[in-house]
């Protein structure tokens, strides 16, 4: 018996009857020899860490556009608070970790330079959703084009992170509660740390429920839905703690995510986007090969290519590149 099949016996023994099994996968697209090691869920959360995409999240916005604080959240740092928070939640409920932790790590791939800015600007030039964005990304963009080939549990974890998604998985409605715990709680800490907020401003009745700190809201969420998901097959939080989370939520858009303060940037984001797709689809021969010969798959066309390559980019690179096609250089002789 292989170490892989020894801890799948283990799963068998250990895991919540309503936990998905890695022996259970319903496989990937392109079938492929199995590890000696590690089981399938295991392995896509190797092949999320090791992808360019996931390095390249470190520069690329969460709130704050291009901050000049260390301490900021990027991308990154989020996609690892969703992860933490997905694999407390998981071990506690005896569901698949690595499963979980699979899904976390790849939800946000997709993601655009530039946060959701970016998101709205490719929207409007041509379909655009982060979570789709992932899902090809991991299916089609990556590895020049063949993609990671994962399974189908955490591709579909990865499409259905948003609000709005079904998750066929418990481990992926796991991650679409994580994804907001982390998400309303660190951007508040951001948004106090850049003097957007402070802590009084938040409304008494979700401090009252939720706790006075991040620290206190962040427990309190996590334990909520550890207790009201136990032995259940779903995930779910008692109703006062959720109305108090989709409250601090709507209070979070109102004074910060809409904040002129915070967000008085995001039109020069956008237009920088909206600049670069239109200097793209007129000289697509400036994008790399890879990108060039995914045109001509099944599927695909020029517009998504080149929403495939400007998503891909950091905000770093996204402002090298718009320098460089719409700022002049200082003449040298």
């Amino acid at each position: 018996m292989t170490i892989r099949e020894q801890l799948e016996e283990r799963e068998l023994e250990y895991l919540s009857p309503y936990a998905t099994f890695s022996r259970n996968s319903r496989g990937r697209k392109r079938p492929e020899a199995e590890c000696d090691i590690r089981p399938v869920f295991q392995r896509d959360r190797d092949r999320i860490l090791h992808c360019k995409s996931f390095r390249r999240l470190k520069q690329k916005t969460q709130v704050f556009l291009l901050p000049k604080g260390d301490h900021y959240r990027t991308r990154l740092t989020h996609t690892l608070e969703v992860s933490q928070n997905a694999r407390t939640i998981a071990k506690a409920l005896r569901l698949n970790e690595d499963l979980a932790e699979a899904i976390a790590l790849g939800h946000d791939l997709g993601h655009t330079p530039f946060g959701h800015a970016g998101e709205r600007a490719l929207n409007e030039v041509y379909h655009f959703a982060h979570n789709e964005q992932s899902l090809r990304v991991v299916d089609c963009v990556e590895k020049q084009g063949a993609g990671l080939n994962l399974t189908w549990e955490v591709k579909d974890g990865i499409l259905n992170h948003p609000t709005a998604g079904n998750p066929h998985t418990l481990e992926g409605q796991v991650i679409r509660l994580s994804d907001k715990i982390a998400y309303i709680n660190h951007d508040i800490d951001d948004a106090i740390r850049g003097g957007i907020l402070v802590e009084e401003d938040i409304p008494a009745e979700y401090r009252r429920i939720l706790g006075g700190s991040s620290k206190e809201r962040l427990n309190k969420m996590v334990h909520d839905v550890i207790t009201n998901s136990m032995d259940k097959p779903s995930i779910i939080m008692s109703d006062p703690v959720k109305k108090a989370m989709i409250g601090l939520r709507s209070f979070m858009f109102e004074h910060v995510y809409m904040n002129p303060k915070a967000k008085g940037e995001e039109d020069k984001a956008v237009h920088l986007i909206e600049q670069l797709y239109d200097y793209y689809i007129r000289h697509l021969e400036l994008m790399p090969e890879q990108y060039l010969k995914a045109i001509d798959r099944p599927g695909n066309c020029k517009e998504q290519v080149v929403c495939d390559y400007i998503a891909g980019m950091t905000d770093n690179y996204a402002v090298k590149k718009y320098e460089e096609f719409f700022v002049p250089e200082a003449w040298m002789n």
